[in-house]
Parts: structure tokens; sequence; C-alpha cells
């Protein structure tokens, strides 16, 4: 009889089991579980087994469904799918990380006593800075002439906030010979300048009166866009050790605010490598969307391989720079600067190597994804994506920044079916001098992110960092209140051209994902797909004042890659 009653109870337990439906590896509950799908249902609890999504709904019921090996009760905070930085730079910010803090430097003096700190301390054989903003102190370029004093026999490279521009010494120019090829190549001088030093408003002269029948005039230090190039050529870049140590603290940084994942925009063939291996090795954790630099290695590398994925390295699109960038007066305009009549900026890459890069593109299955600021380079990208459309018309090709549009050309990212990739935070930073830019008259195309949104239907979202901060809630800040972190402008910055929240939190989930050809994968939290989750502290929310939030916890395929305990 006891034998019977243990077999009758060994019965009843395996058929609970069976009743509570199969085993998972991890159940979330007790939140507010936002899964972006089309319903933008809030549910509370999700089950995940082998890093997938098994299911999502109430809570009861997932826990009457399933048993798991992990149980996880995260007090009502909001869940997401993954958030992911549509735009943004790791490599920059790695080695910003290890360069001079220029950022947020109030003037010239303050700028050289950084640089000064700073070598004290590191002794390095070349300095490289970034971050410098010539509009905090008065919005005249700088001049190299105090630079040379203080480091007269050592390279110094300190960039503009923007990436665009840069300062140099003597040394590095003449080590460079940057002059020199400047005037011999027609990429150089078509797409980009350099500053003349004057004094009295009068250009100064060098010793050396006449090169090749020209007067040679004394560069000020400031290089724009293609001018740099030679410059770049011979940068050297820091110990692979640091570098790559700097690497994991943006990977945590990123991890800290929910972030999952980078849209990375823009890779040498050496910075690709590298990052692959870091995959391989399992410490690059976050998602990579890898945008490749159209150097003669990478084009190799793509008519080779094709599409690539390494796990959460996927690779399948050129980056391409249109122009270069408003503050530095680079991005190129259909008419002249409002604040310089003599000038209407440049295309950074010809009309023939941007249908060059297309044809690739076309050949090998890649997204072409082009830096496009000025008015006049977003009608060229617009009008060069058409072809791309006729070719295929789910090419997804991206504007990235799309900061200047002329309102006539609007309906072109429909038309083109052109995917805009913009960065609220630009807007915020840059509405102290914009207008003195472009006058008020192309005001109606500034930062025109809800016109551009209502014209194509979706945005990606990002930060463009390190030209602006990771931080994801000052972007929603941004987009939503068009204001800065701190703020201003008070009554906002073009606030008819603020998205909602729910805009917003689409543009770093779901359109983001189909921004990058993943929206079988990641985007919403739904069933079969990545359990790659953010969980935030506070509920994500939009104020009139900007309110800081973090991550919570983190997963990507239902591993456990930051949490607060």
């Amino acid at each position: 009889m006891k034998q019977l009653f243990s077999i009758l109870a060994i019965s009843i337990l395996a058929l609970s089991s069976c009743m509570k439906g199969q085993s998972v590896d991890l159940i979330i509950h007790n939140g507010r579980i936002h899964t972006m799908d089309e319903n933008n249902t809030i549910h509370e609890a999700i089950a995940i087994r082998d890093g997938k999504i098994v299911e999502v709904g109430p809570e009861r019921q997932i826990l009457n469904k399933y048993s798991a090996d992990e149980y996880i009760d995260i007090q009502s905070k909001d869940v997401y799918p993954g958030w992911v930085d549509a735009h943004g730079h790791i490599m920059n910010y790695s080695r910003s990380k290890l360069s001079v803090d220029l950022i947020g430097c109030k003037s010239y003096d303050e700028m050289l006593l950084r640089i000064e700190r700073y070598q004290s301390k590191h002794k390095r054989p070349f300095i490289i800075g970034r971050g410098w903003d010539q509009s905090l102190w008065g919005d005249e370029m700088p001049t190299n002439e105090r630079l040379n004093e203080l480091f007269p026999d050592i390279p110094v490279c300190l960039f503009r906030i923007d990436g665009h521009a840069m300062l140099a010494n003597d040394y590095l120019i003449q080590k460079s010979n940057v002059i020199e090829k400047y005037h011999s190549d027609p990429e150089l001088f078509n797409g980009g300048h350099y500053e003349i030093l004057k004094k009295d408003g009068f250009p100064e002269v060098k010793e050396i009166a006449l090169h090749n029948n020209i007067m040679e005039l004394k560069p000020s230090g400031v290089f724009v866009d293609n001018a740099m190039n030679p410059i770049l050529d011979i940068l050297p870049d820091f110990p692979k050790k640091e570098l790559v140590a700097s690497m994991m603290e943006v990977q945590d940084e990123l991890l800290m605010y929910g972030i999952t994942g980078v849209h990375e925009a823009g890779l040498t063939n050496k910075e690709f490598k590298l990052m692959d291996r870091l995959v391989k090795q399992k410490k690059l954790k976050i998602n990579v969307y890898g945008m490749l630099l159209p150097d003669a290695k990478n084009i190799a590398f793509a008519r080779k391989e094709g599409i690539y994925k390494n796990n959460n390295l996927y690779v399948r699109s050129f980056k391409v720079y249109g122009d270069g960038a408003l503050g530095s007066r680079g991005a190129f305009l259909k008419h002249p600067y409002h604040d310089r009549e003599d000038h209407i900026g440049y295309l950074t890459t010809s009309r023939s190597n941007l249908s060059k890069i297309l044809k690739i593109c076309q050949e090998t299955g890649y997204q072409m994804n082009t830096h496009a600021i000025g008015d006049s380079t977003n009608r060229i990208i617009l009008d060069l994506y058409k072809e791309m459309y006729e070719f295929n018309p789910d090419h997804r090709c991206r504007i990235e920044h799309a900061q200047i549009v002329d309102p006539k050309d609007f309906n072109f990212f429909s038309e083109a079916g052109v995917f805009p990739s913009v960065q609220p935070t630009h807007a915020t930073s840059d509405h102290r001098w914009a207008e003195s830019r472009v006058g008020p008259n192309r005001m109606d195309g500034a930062y025109a992110f809800k016109s551009i949104l209502n014209a194509y239907g979706m945005l990606a979202i990002g930060t463009d960092f390190p030209v602006e901060y990771v931080d994801p809630f000052r972007t929603i800040h941004s987009a939503v209140n068009r204001k800065t972190a701190d703020n201003t402008p008070s009554e906002g910055f073009q606030t008819s051209e603020s998205i909602t929240l729910n805009e917003c939190l689409l543009g770093i989930t779901k359109w983001a994902a189909f921004a990058s050809f993943q929206e079988k994968e990641l985007g919403s939290l739904e069933k079969g797909k990545d359990a790659t989750i953010s969980i935030f502290e506070k509920p994500v929310a939009v104020t009139k004042e900007y309110q800081s939030n973090f991550a919570y916890m983190v997963f990507i395929k239902g591993k456990k890659v930051y949490s607060v305990e």
C-alpha cells in the first residue's frame, strides 16, 4: 500500500510538471514590459530559453505556464528591447578617452592649460586632443602661434568637437608636408581647406614667397575636412593594450545606460579586424552594426565575403562622407553661408566617387550610409539613391544627420526609400549658432526631424558620440523638449520639430533594427526574437526638466551583461 502511495505521489508531481509546460532558463516578472510591437503592448513577464524569447504575457500566465532555472522579480521597473545608438563611434570615443579632453573649454587659455597638464602626466611623443569648440569663446577659429611656443619640437594635433576640423602646430604641419600635398591633390582642395594666418586683417606671407608660382601664405594651423588627410595619414595610434582597455570602458558606459547595440559609423579595415577579434574573444559583448569606410581593403573584403556576420558583429554597409560639419562650415549648402558669403562648403567625396560606391553597394548587397549635413549634399544624395531604389526598392540606404534639408526635398525620402538617421542632441547643441550659419530663411529645414519623420515614416536615432554624450536620456530630452540637459533654450529650439517619447523610443529600438536589417532578431520583445533586454532603474518618462536615468539590469541574448547589484 505504501509503495502504491509513493507511485501515485510521483505521478501527481510529474503530471503537475507537465501541466506547467516546458522549462525555460529565465523568467523576468513583475515588470512593465514594453514590447514595442505593433500595438505597443505592455506585459508583466517574459520567458527566455537559449537566448531567445519564448513568450511575453501576463505574470500569472507566464509563471503558471513555465518553470525556470532562474526567476527575477524586477519590482515594476520599465523593460524595453535593448536600446540601440544608431550612429556612434566606439573607436573614436575609445581614442578620445586616451587623448587630451578639450570638451567644454571656455577659452583658448583653458585649452592650453589642459594640454600642459595632460602632457606632464603622460609624456606622449605625439599629443592628440579632442573636443575644442570655438563657439564657446567667440566663434573665431583658433590659431597655432601660442601652441608653437609651448610645443616647438613635438607634433600636436587637436580635433574640433565635430571631428571635421583640427588645429595643428607648425612642427606637425612641416612633418606631414600637408601644404604641398593639399595643393597637388584635387580631392583634398576640392573637399576641404586650411585657414590662413592674418595680421591686422591681412594674410601673412611666409618667408618663401613663391610656391609653384603661387604666393605661399602662412597657415593658421586650422585644417578642415579633406585638408586634414595628409596629417591623418601620419597620425600614430595609441598602444593596442591601452586602446582595447579604453574600448572596454566605452562598452561599460554604454551598458550602464541600457545601450545594447551601436551602429558603428565608419570602420577602417584595421579597426574592423580588431572588433572582429574582440568579438571572437568574447570581450566585445554589445551588438555592433559595422559601417565600413570605402577604402581599398574594405571594398575587397566586401566583394570577397559579402554580408558578414560573426555572432554580435554584423557588417553589410559602407559609411561615406558627403560633406563636412556646419560648425566648421564644411557642410555643403545650396547658397552661401549667412556668416561667410564667399563660401558654400564642399562635397568631401566627389560625385563620381559617390556613384562608384553606389555601384559597389549594388554589387555586394551592402547598404550605403552617407553623412550629409548641408542642404545641397542632402539633395545630391537623395537624387543618387533614386538609382538604388530602381535597383532594389528595399535598399534601406541611409542619410546620416540630415541636419539642413530644403523643405522642398522632404518628399524625396519616401520617394527614393531613403532611411533618415538623426541625432536629436545635435539640434540642441547647435542651437546657439545654427541660425548664424544658415540665416533665418533656411531654419525651416534645420534639424527638422518631425518633418522628415512625417515624410518617411521612420527615424533611426543615435547620438554621434563622442561628438555628443552617450546618455540616451539627453537624446530623449532633446528629441521631445528640444532642450539641452541644462534646459536651454528655456522655450525650446524649433519646437514644431519635436517628436513624441514613443517615436523616440521606436527610433532606438524597432526602427533602428529595421535600419540595420535586424528586425527579425531585434527591436521588439516578441516570441522568437533575441532576448536582448534593457531594464531601467527609474520609469522612462519625459518631464519639463532633464532627468537622469540608468540601467538596472541588461541582457544580451539572455545573458546578463550588466547589473547594478
